[in-house]
């Protein structure tokens, strides 16, 4: 027996319906903040300064994500 299910829903209501905090306002800002310094042309601004954390923060939340999974993957099988 198969039963399929489909939800039909925009980006913004599966966001609330994950609970997902809203953060457009907070990408706006911190778009417009890049772009008036870009503009500006102020010496040694980096844009990828600003996303470096989120990077890094990011790849190892993807990693440990991995690692979890494959230790469930890994928990039903004998050990030799």
């Amino acid at each position: 027996m198969q039963i399929n299910v489909t939800f039909d829903l925009t980006p913004e209501e599966f966001r609330r319906l994950l609970g997902l905090p809203d953060v457009q306002a907070f990408q706006t800002e911190l778009f417009d903040q890049m772009m008036e310094k870009m503009k500006a042309g102020e010496d040694g601004y980096d844009p990828l300064s600003l996303y470096q954390p989120l990077f890094n923060n990011g790849l190892n939340a993807m990693t440990e994500f991995q690692k979890m999974v494959m230790a469930m993957m890994t928990a039903g099988q004998k050990q030799s």
